[in-house]
Protein backbone atom coordinates (compact mmCIF):
# COMPACT_ATOMS: atom_id res chain seq x y z
CA UNK A 1 0.00 0.00 0.00
CA UNK A 2 1.33 2.97 -1.02
CA UNK A 3 1.50 5.69 1.08
CA UNK A 4 0.47 9.60 0.30
CA UNK A 5 1.20 12.47 2.29
CA UNK A 6 -1.59 15.46 1.39
CA UNK A 7 -0.53 18.71 2.52
CA UNK A 8 -2.46 21.81 2.75
CA UNK A 9 -3.35 24.55 5.74
CA UNK A 10 -7.34 24.60 4.55
CA UNK A 11 -8.88 20.88 6.49
CA UNK A 12 -11.75 21.01 4.40
CA UNK A 13 -9.35 19.66 1.58
CA UNK A 14 -7.46 17.71 3.66
CA UNK A 15 -10.64 15.80 4.54
CA UNK A 16 -11.60 15.58 1.39
CA UNK A 17 -8.36 14.34 -0.09
CA UNK A 18 -7.72 12.18 2.57
CA UNK A 19 -11.05 10.39 1.83
CA UNK A 20 -11.35 10.61 -1.91
CA UNK A 21 -6.99 9.23 -1.99
CA UNK A 22 -8.33 6.13 0.56
CA UNK A 23 -10.92 5.07 -1.34
CA UNK A 24 -8.43 4.49 -3.88
CA UNK A 25 -6.49 2.11 -1.87
CA UNK A 26 -3.51 4.15 -0.49
CA UNK A 27 -2.21 4.50 3.31
CA UNK A 28 -3.08 8.43 3.30
CA UNK A 29 -1.01 10.66 6.02
CA UNK A 30 -1.98 14.29 6.37
CA UNK A 31 0.21 17.86 7.03
CA UNK A 32 -1.63 21.16 7.20
CA UNK A 33 2.16 22.80 6.96
CA UNK A 34 5.13 22.72 5.32
CA UNK A 35 7.07 21.87 8.62
CA UNK A 36 4.42 18.92 9.68
CA UNK A 37 5.00 17.93 6.39
CA UNK A 38 8.54 17.93 6.97
CA UNK A 39 8.49 16.26 10.09
CA UNK A 40 6.74 13.60 8.74
CA UNK A 41 9.04 13.18 5.94
CA UNK A 42 11.49 12.14 8.38
CA UNK A 43 9.64 9.45 10.22
CA UNK A 44 7.51 7.77 7.85
CA UNK A 45 8.49 6.01 4.55
CA UNK A 46 6.44 8.49 1.77
CA UNK A 47 5.69 7.34 -2.27
CA UNK A 48 4.28 10.78 -3.24
CA UNK A 49 3.65 14.58 -2.38
CA UNK A 50 0.69 16.00 -3.12
CA UNK A 51 0.80 20.04 -1.32
CA UNK A 52 -1.19 23.48 -1.94
CA UNK A 53 1.58 25.93 -2.86
CA UNK A 54 -0.09 28.63 -1.10
CA UNK A 55 0.28 28.02 2.48
CA UNK A 56 1.41 30.46 5.24
CA UNK A 57 5.11 30.14 6.82
CA UNK A 58 6.88 27.75 4.40
CA UNK A 59 4.82 27.54 1.13
CA UNK A 60 4.65 24.84 -1.42
CA UNK A 61 7.08 25.48 -3.56
CA UNK A 62 9.84 26.09 -0.55
CA UNK A 63 8.28 22.45 0.26
CA UNK A 64 9.02 21.20 -2.97
CA UNK A 65 13.06 22.40 -2.71
CA UNK A 66 13.06 21.05 1.11
CA UNK A 67 11.59 17.82 -0.02
CA UNK A 68 14.56 17.26 -2.98
CA UNK A 69 17.35 18.36 -0.93
CA UNK A 70 16.40 15.14 1.31
CA UNK A 71 15.01 13.29 -1.05
CA UNK A 72 15.46 14.22 -4.98
CA UNK A 73 13.55 10.92 -6.18
CA UNK A 74 10.27 11.73 -4.50
CA UNK A 75 7.35 12.45 -6.85
CA UNK A 76 5.64 16.10 -5.80
CA UNK A 77 1.80 17.34 -7.05
CA UNK A 78 1.48 21.21 -6.40
CA UNK A 79 -2.31 22.32 -6.23
CA UNK A 80 -2.95 25.77 -7.72
CA UNK A 81 -5.33 28.32 -7.98
CA UNK A 82 -5.93 29.91 -11.09
CA UNK A 83 -3.84 33.08 -9.92
CA UNK A 84 -1.05 30.93 -9.49
CA UNK A 85 -0.38 28.79 -12.41
CA UNK A 86 3.13 31.16 -13.36
CA UNK A 87 4.11 29.53 -9.61
CA UNK A 88 3.06 26.36 -11.18
CA UNK A 89 5.23 26.50 -14.13
CA UNK A 90 7.92 27.44 -12.22
CA UNK A 91 7.12 24.51 -9.82
CA UNK A 92 7.28 21.76 -12.83
CA UNK A 93 10.52 23.20 -14.44
CA UNK A 94 12.35 22.63 -10.57
CA UNK A 95 11.00 19.10 -10.59
CA UNK A 96 7.40 18.38 -9.57
CA UNK A 97 6.00 16.15 -11.49
CA UNK A 98 2.39 17.38 -12.07
CA UNK A 99 0.46 20.33 -10.96
CA UNK A 100 -3.62 20.71 -9.99
CA UNK A 101 -5.62 24.04 -10.32
CA UNK A 102 -8.22 24.11 -7.31
CA UNK A 103 -10.93 23.62 -7.70
CA UNK A 104 -10.13 20.04 -8.39
CA UNK A 105 -11.45 17.47 -10.54
CA UNK A 106 -11.15 14.26 -8.66
CA UNK A 107 -10.13 12.37 -11.18
CA UNK A 108 -7.36 14.39 -12.13
CA UNK A 109 -6.33 14.12 -8.61
CA UNK A 110 -6.42 10.62 -9.01
CA UNK A 111 -4.66 10.39 -12.25
CA UNK A 112 -1.81 12.70 -10.85
CA UNK A 113 -1.53 10.88 -7.91
CA UNK A 114 -1.47 6.89 -9.77
CA UNK A 115 1.01 8.18 -12.67
CA UNK A 116 3.38 9.92 -9.06
CA UNK A 117 3.05 6.67 -7.22
CA UNK A 118 3.67 4.58 -10.75
CA UNK A 119 6.59 7.02 -10.65
CA UNK A 120 8.42 6.38 -7.76
CA UNK A 121 7.60 2.62 -7.99
CA UNK A 122 9.89 2.34 -11.22
CA UNK A 123 12.65 4.56 -9.23
CA UNK A 124 12.88 1.94 -6.80
CA UNK A 125 13.20 -0.78 -9.52
CA UNK A 126 15.86 0.65 -11.03
CA UNK A 127 17.94 1.21 -7.96
CA UNK A 128 16.72 -2.24 -6.73
CA UNK A 129 18.03 -3.96 -10.35
CA UNK A 130 21.32 -2.15 -10.11
CA UNK A 131 22.12 -2.90 -6.57
CA UNK A 132 24.77 -5.79 -6.45
CA UNK A 133 22.76 -8.08 -4.57
CA UNK A 134 19.24 -7.90 -6.82
CA UNK A 135 17.61 -11.21 -7.06
CA UNK A 136 14.48 -10.69 -8.82
CA UNK A 137 11.24 -12.35 -7.22
CA UNK A 138 9.84 -12.60 -10.26
CA UNK A 139 12.58 -14.15 -12.22
CA UNK A 140 12.61 -11.78 -15.44
CA UNK A 141 9.35 -10.70 -15.05
CA UNK A 142 10.23 -6.52 -14.23
CA UNK A 143 7.42 -3.98 -14.68
CA UNK A 144 5.98 -1.49 -12.78
CA UNK A 145 3.30 -0.39 -15.37
CA UNK A 146 -0.71 -0.66 -14.81
CA UNK A 147 -0.39 -3.68 -17.50
CA UNK A 148 1.84 -5.81 -15.66
CA UNK A 149 0.19 -4.53 -11.99
CA UNK A 150 -2.56 -6.27 -13.41
CA UNK A 151 -0.50 -9.83 -14.24
CA UNK A 152 0.72 -9.46 -10.81
CA UNK A 153 -2.42 -9.08 -8.49
CA UNK A 154 -3.34 -12.44 -10.33
CA UNK A 155 -0.54 -14.15 -9.88
CA UNK A 156 -0.19 -13.09 -5.97
CA UNK A 157 -4.17 -14.17 -5.69
CA UNK A 158 -3.41 -17.93 -7.12
CA UNK A 159 0.27 -18.51 -7.03
CA UNK A 160 -0.03 -20.81 -3.88
CA UNK A 161 -3.33 -22.47 -4.90
CA UNK A 162 -3.95 -25.87 -7.19
CA UNK A 163 -5.64 -23.98 -9.42
CA UNK A 164 -4.88 -24.76 -13.22
CA UNK A 165 -3.64 -21.74 -14.93
CA UNK A 166 -3.86 -20.80 -18.42
CA UNK A 167 -1.23 -17.93 -19.76
CA UNK A 168 -1.77 -16.23 -23.01
CA UNK A 169 -0.39 -13.70 -25.18
CA UNK A 170 2.15 -13.00 -28.29
CA UNK A 171 5.67 -15.06 -28.48
CA UNK A 172 8.28 -13.39 -26.64
CA UNK A 173 6.07 -12.12 -23.85
CA UNK A 174 7.08 -13.83 -20.82
CA UNK A 175 4.33 -16.86 -20.57
CA UNK A 176 6.89 -19.60 -18.96
CA UNK A 177 8.42 -16.64 -16.64
CA UNK A 178 5.16 -15.92 -15.20
CA UNK A 179 4.80 -19.98 -14.94
CA UNK A 180 7.81 -20.19 -12.99
CA UNK A 181 6.62 -16.91 -11.20
CA UNK A 182 3.55 -19.38 -10.12
CA UNK A 183 5.74 -22.04 -8.83
CA UNK A 184 8.55 -19.84 -7.19
CA UNK A 185 5.81 -18.71 -5.06
CA UNK A 186 3.85 -21.78 -4.41
CA UNK A 187 4.45 -24.18 -1.29
CA UNK A 188 5.67 -26.61 -4.58
CA UNK A 189 8.65 -24.44 -4.85
CA UNK A 190 10.82 -26.85 -3.71
CA UNK A 191 9.11 -29.84 -6.18
CA UNK A 192 10.23 -30.13 -10.00
CA UNK A 193 9.08 -27.64 -12.29
CA UNK A 194 9.08 -29.45 -15.58
CA UNK A 195 8.20 -28.03 -18.82
CA UNK A 196 7.25 -29.17 -22.06
CA UNK A 197 7.03 -27.24 -25.72
CA UNK A 198 4.18 -28.86 -27.62
CA UNK A 199 4.91 -27.53 -30.97
CA UNK A 200 8.46 -28.27 -30.83
CA UNK A 201 7.62 -31.69 -30.74
CA UNK A 202 6.05 -34.15 -33.00
CA UNK A 203 2.58 -35.71 -32.57
CA UNK A 204 3.92 -39.18 -32.57
CA UNK A 205 6.33 -38.27 -29.90
CA UNK A 206 4.27 -35.71 -27.73
CA UNK A 207 2.14 -38.68 -26.16
CA UNK A 208 5.27 -40.45 -25.36
CA UNK A 209 6.98 -37.53 -23.87
CA UNK A 210 3.89 -36.75 -21.61
CA UNK A 211 2.62 -40.27 -20.42
CA UNK A 212 6.14 -41.70 -20.85
CA UNK A 213 6.16 -45.50 -22.32
CA UNK A 214 6.71 -48.84 -21.21
CA UNK A 215 9.42 -51.45 -22.30
CA UNK A 216 8.42 -53.14 -25.79
CA UNK A 217 5.67 -50.64 -26.60
CA UNK A 218 6.95 -49.65 -29.78
CA UNK A 219 10.38 -50.75 -31.51
CA UNK A 220 13.45 -49.01 -29.82
CA UNK A 221 11.37 -48.52 -26.41
CA UNK A 222 13.99 -50.74 -24.97
CA UNK A 223 13.02 -49.85 -21.23
CA UNK A 224 10.43 -48.36 -19.50
CA UNK A 225 10.71 -44.03 -19.26
CA UNK A 226 9.09 -42.14 -17.46
CA UNK A 227 6.88 -39.10 -18.91
CA UNK A 228 6.78 -35.79 -17.98
CA UNK A 229 3.70 -35.97 -16.01
CA UNK A 230 5.41 -38.77 -13.37
CA UNK A 231 8.80 -36.73 -13.26
CA UNK A 232 6.61 -33.43 -12.17
CA UNK A 233 4.63 -35.40 -9.70
CA UNK A 234 4.10 -32.87 -6.59
CA UNK A 235 5.16 -30.51 -8.87
CA UNK A 236 4.18 -28.27 -11.72
CA UNK A 237 4.00 -29.18 -15.17
CA UNK A 238 4.10 -26.55 -17.75
CA UNK A 239 2.52 -27.35 -21.52
CA UNK A 240 4.11 -24.14 -23.98
CA UNK A 241 1.88 -23.87 -26.79
CA UNK A 242 -0.79 -26.26 -25.76
CA UNK A 243 -3.06 -24.90 -28.43
CA UNK A 244 -0.75 -27.11 -30.71
CA UNK A 245 -2.08 -30.15 -29.67
CA UNK A 246 -3.93 -33.16 -31.40
CA UNK A 247 -7.56 -33.54 -30.36
CA UNK A 248 -6.47 -36.77 -29.85
CA UNK A 249 -3.84 -35.81 -27.47
CA UNK A 250 -5.87 -33.62 -25.77
CA UNK A 251 -8.79 -36.40 -25.03
CA UNK A 252 -6.13 -37.95 -22.92
CA UNK A 253 -4.87 -34.77 -21.25
CA UNK A 254 -8.62 -33.95 -20.17
CA UNK A 255 -8.78 -37.33 -18.14
CA UNK A 256 -5.57 -36.40 -16.37
CA UNK A 257 -6.92 -33.41 -15.57
CA UNK A 258 -10.12 -34.70 -14.34
CA UNK A 259 -9.37 -37.65 -12.92
CA UNK A 260 -5.09 -37.16 -11.93
CA UNK A 261 -4.28 -40.57 -13.30
CA UNK A 262 -2.81 -41.88 -16.67
CA UNK A 263 -1.19 -44.72 -18.53
CA UNK A 264 2.13 -44.95 -19.96
CA UNK A 265 2.17 -45.94 -23.64
CA UNK A 266 1.90 -49.60 -23.98
CA UNK A 267 0.65 -50.02 -20.34
CA UNK A 268 -2.21 -51.05 -18.80
CA UNK A 269 -1.61 -49.84 -15.30
CA UNK A 270 -2.91 -46.47 -13.90
CA UNK A 271 -0.56 -44.16 -12.35
CA UNK A 272 -1.99 -41.65 -10.32
CA UNK A 273 -0.22 -37.87 -10.07
CA UNK A 274 -0.55 -35.02 -8.22
CA UNK A 275 0.85 -32.33 -10.72
CA UNK A 276 -0.11 -28.68 -11.07
CA UNK A 277 -1.08 -27.40 -14.37
CA UNK A 278 -0.10 -24.35 -16.32
CA UNK A 279 -0.49 -24.16 -20.16
CA UNK A 280 0.43 -21.49 -22.43
CA UNK A 281 -0.67 -20.16 -25.61
CA UNK A 282 -0.34 -18.05 -28.11
CA UNK A 283 -3.37 -18.58 -30.21
CA UNK A 284 -6.65 -17.49 -29.25
CA UNK A 285 -8.23 -20.86 -27.87
CA UNK A 286 -11.59 -19.79 -27.64
CA UNK A 287 -11.95 -19.02 -31.65
CA UNK A 288 -10.04 -22.44 -31.82
CA UNK A 289 -12.58 -23.98 -30.12
CA UNK A 290 -15.57 -22.36 -32.43
CA UNK A 291 -12.94 -23.60 -35.47
CA UNK A 292 -13.25 -27.14 -34.08
CA UNK A 293 -9.62 -27.42 -32.96
CA UNK A 294 -9.74 -27.30 -29.54
CA UNK A 295 -12.11 -29.23 -27.18
CA UNK A 296 -14.30 -26.93 -25.71
CA UNK A 297 -14.14 -29.49 -22.31
CA UNK A 298 -10.60 -29.09 -22.17
CA UNK A 299 -10.41 -25.51 -22.67
CA UNK A 300 -12.43 -24.79 -19.62
CA UNK A 301 -10.65 -27.14 -17.34
CA UNK A 302 -7.00 -24.98 -18.64
CA UNK A 303 -9.11 -22.07 -18.18
CA UNK A 304 -9.72 -21.96 -14.50
CA UNK A 305 -7.65 -19.17 -14.16
CA UNK A 306 -6.80 -16.78 -16.99
CA UNK A 307 -3.32 -14.66 -16.94
CA UNK A 308 -3.14 -12.73 -20.48
CA UNK A 309 0.38 -11.15 -20.77
CA UNK A 310 0.39 -7.64 -22.43
CA UNK A 311 2.62 -7.04 -25.46
CA UNK A 312 5.74 -5.00 -24.77
CA UNK A 313 3.85 -2.43 -27.24
CA UNK A 314 1.01 -1.83 -24.45
CA UNK A 315 3.97 -1.45 -21.40
CA UNK A 316 6.47 0.96 -22.57
CA UNK A 317 6.80 2.62 -19.17
CA UNK A 318 9.05 -0.69 -18.42
CA UNK A 319 11.46 -0.82 -20.97
CA UNK A 320 13.65 1.37 -19.12
CA UNK A 321 13.80 -1.40 -16.38
CA UNK A 322 13.90 -3.97 -18.12
CA UNK A 323 17.05 -2.85 -20.41
CA UNK A 324 18.70 -1.75 -17.16
CA UNK A 325 17.99 -5.04 -15.74
CA UNK A 326 19.16 -7.43 -18.84
CA UNK A 327 22.14 -4.45 -19.32
CA UNK A 328 23.65 -5.84 -15.97
CA UNK A 329 23.04 -9.22 -16.50
CA UNK A 330 24.65 -9.98 -19.82
CA UNK A 331 27.46 -7.64 -18.88
CA UNK A 332 28.12 -9.80 -15.77
CA UNK A 333 27.28 -13.16 -17.99
CA UNK A 334 29.87 -12.02 -20.72
CA UNK A 335 32.55 -10.60 -18.50
CA UNK A 336 32.26 -6.80 -19.34
CA UNK A 337 32.30 -3.81 -17.07
CA UNK A 338 29.23 -1.95 -16.69
CA UNK A 339 28.09 -0.54 -19.62
CA UNK A 340 26.40 3.14 -20.31
CA UNK A 341 23.72 3.95 -22.77
CA UNK A 342 23.93 6.68 -25.00
CA UNK A 343 21.04 8.67 -25.19
CA UNK A 344 20.14 8.42 -28.57
CA UNK A 345 20.93 4.93 -28.30
CA UNK A 346 18.15 4.95 -25.13
CA UNK A 347 15.50 6.75 -27.57
CA UNK A 348 15.62 4.06 -30.47
CA UNK A 349 15.16 1.51 -27.88
CA UNK A 350 11.93 3.02 -26.21
CA UNK A 351 10.19 4.34 -29.32
CA UNK A 352 10.76 1.11 -31.52
CA UNK A 353 7.81 -1.39 -31.62
CA UNK A 354 9.45 -4.56 -30.30
CA UNK A 355 7.08 -6.77 -32.12
CA UNK A 356 9.29 -9.67 -30.42
CA UNK A 357 8.44 -8.41 -27.34
CA UNK A 358 10.61 -8.91 -24.35
CA UNK A 359 12.79 -11.67 -26.13
CA UNK A 360 13.11 -9.64 -28.50
CA UNK A 361 14.70 -6.93 -26.11
CA UNK A 362 16.69 -9.47 -24.72
CA UNK A 363 18.16 -11.12 -27.47
CA UNK A 364 18.67 -6.73 -28.81
CA UNK A 365 20.75 -5.99 -25.05
CA UNK A 366 22.63 -9.26 -25.40
CA UNK A 367 23.95 -8.83 -29.17
CA UNK A 368 24.64 -4.66 -28.69
CA UNK A 369 26.92 -5.72 -25.37
CA UNK A 370 28.80 -8.25 -27.65
CA UNK A 371 29.14 -5.35 -30.50
CA UNK A 372 29.81 -2.30 -28.04
CA UNK A 373 33.85 -1.25 -28.39
CA UNK A 374 34.05 0.98 -25.62
CA UNK A 375 32.48 2.06 -22.81
CA UNK A 376 28.96 3.15 -23.40
CA UNK A 377 26.50 1.22 -26.42
CA UNK A 378 26.09 3.08 -29.49
CA UNK A 379 23.12 3.24 -32.02
CA UNK A 380 25.97 1.07 -34.56
CA UNK A 381 25.72 -1.44 -31.65
CA UNK A 382 22.20 -2.44 -32.15
CA UNK A 383 20.74 -5.09 -34.27
CA UNK A 384 20.16 -3.60 -37.77
CA UNK A 385 15.83 -4.48 -37.92
CA UNK A 386 16.33 -1.41 -34.34
CA UNK A 387 18.94 0.97 -35.29
CA UNK A 388 17.43 1.30 -39.29
CA UNK A 389 14.06 1.82 -37.49
CA UNK A 390 11.66 4.86 -38.49
CA UNK A 391 9.12 6.04 -36.20
CA UNK A 392 7.03 9.01 -37.23
CA UNK A 393 8.62 11.36 -35.02
CA UNK A 394 12.33 10.26 -35.43
CA UNK A 395 13.04 12.99 -37.55
CA UNK A 396 12.67 15.65 -34.31
CA UNK A 397 15.50 17.04 -33.05
CA UNK A 398 15.03 15.69 -29.75
CA UNK A 399 17.71 18.12 -28.35
CA UNK A 400 19.05 15.08 -25.69
CA UNK A 401 22.42 15.99 -23.75
CA UNK A 402 25.20 14.19 -22.78
CA UNK A 403 25.18 11.49 -19.51
CA UNK A 404 21.21 12.32 -19.25
CA UNK A 405 20.33 8.79 -21.06
CA UNK A 406 17.68 7.70 -19.08
CA UNK A 407 15.57 10.65 -18.88
CA UNK A 408 16.12 11.99 -21.94
CA UNK A 409 14.70 8.34 -23.63
CA UNK A 410 11.68 8.92 -20.86
CA UNK A 411 11.37 12.48 -22.94
CA UNK A 412 11.35 11.02 -25.79
CA UNK A 413 8.93 8.98 -25.09
CA UNK A 414 6.42 10.59 -23.26
CA UNK A 415 6.63 13.20 -26.23
CA UNK A 416 6.06 10.20 -28.77
CA UNK A 417 2.63 9.53 -26.54
CA UNK A 418 1.45 12.91 -26.28
CA UNK A 419 1.94 13.17 -29.51
CA UNK A 420 -0.21 9.76 -30.11
CA UNK A 421 -2.90 10.84 -27.80
CA UNK A 422 -3.74 14.27 -29.89
CA UNK A 423 -4.04 12.20 -32.54
CA UNK A 424 -5.97 10.32 -31.15
CA UNK A 425 -8.61 12.56 -29.46
CA UNK A 426 -8.55 15.08 -32.42
CA UNK A 427 -6.38 17.58 -30.89
CA UNK A 428 -9.27 18.10 -28.17
CA UNK A 429 -6.90 18.59 -25.03
CA UNK A 430 -9.33 17.48 -22.16
CA UNK A 431 -9.22 14.28 -24.07
CA UNK A 432 -5.96 13.97 -24.84
CA UNK A 433 -5.27 14.25 -20.72
CA UNK A 434 -7.57 11.70 -20.33
CA UNK A 435 -6.08 9.21 -22.72
CA UNK A 436 -2.52 9.86 -20.89
CA UNK A 437 -4.22 9.79 -17.22
CA UNK A 438 -2.90 13.49 -16.15
CA UNK A 439 -4.38 16.23 -15.94
CA UNK A 440 -4.78 18.97 -18.26
CA UNK A 441 -3.08 21.62 -16.97
CA UNK A 442 -0.21 19.31 -17.08
CA UNK A 443 -0.68 18.07 -20.29
CA UNK A 444 -0.47 22.11 -21.33
CA UNK A 445 2.51 22.33 -19.32
CA UNK A 446 4.29 19.42 -21.26
CA UNK A 447 3.21 20.21 -24.66
CA UNK A 448 4.90 23.73 -23.91
CA UNK A 449 7.64 22.05 -23.08
CA UNK A 450 8.04 19.89 -26.43
CA UNK A 451 7.27 22.75 -28.55
CA UNK A 452 3.39 21.21 -29.29
CA UNK A 453 1.15 24.21 -28.30
CA UNK A 454 0.39 26.51 -30.65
Amino acid sequence: MANVLVVDDERNYLFVLEDLLTDEGYNVLTASSGTEALEILRDQQVDAVLSDIKMPGMNGIELLERVFANDPGLPVILMTAFAEVDQAVSAMKKGAIDHIQKPFDNDDIKRAVARAVEKRSLDKNLRRINSSDYDPVWGTVIGVSEAMDRVFQIVKRVADTPATVLISGESGTGKEVIAKALHKASSRALKAFVSINCAAIPETLLESELFGYEKGAFTGAVSTKQGKFEIADSGVLFLDEVGEMSLNLQVKLLRVLQEQEFQRVGGNRDIRVDVRLIAATNKDLRAQVDAGLFRSDLFFRLNVVHVPMPPLRERMTDIPLLITYFLKKFCARLGRQMLEIQPETMRVLCTYSWPGNVRELENAMEYAILMSQGHSITIEDLPNQIRSHKTPDSSLDLNLEENTGLMDALDAMEEKMIRDALRKAGAIQAQAAKILGISRSNLQYKMKKYGLLQ
